[in-house]
């Protein structure tokens, strides 16, 4: 027998381009080698993809975002 996972979402609607974004960088990030908050963190601010008041992440804005978003 094969066991295969399978993805479910449940979105009220289509990710914003900030989402469409943000999901980007995190993916290079990680694609890098990237995988602590403070690598990943570190990472966003390279590439000047900011939080949503515009300023650099820090750790804690990026969890309070991630949650944010999660609560959808």
């Amino acid at each position: 027998m094969s066991l295969y996972l399978v993805e479910h979402q449940s979105r009220s609607a289509e990710p914003t381009p900030y989402e469409r974004k943000l999901a980007g960088a995190i993916e290079e990030v990680f694609g890098e080698g990237g995988h602590g908050l403070e690598e990943l963190v570190d990472g966003l601010n390279r590439r000047g993809i900011h939080g949503p008041d515009g300023r650099a992440w820090t750790t804690e804005s990026f969890t309070t975002e991630i949650a944010r978003m999660g609560a959808h």
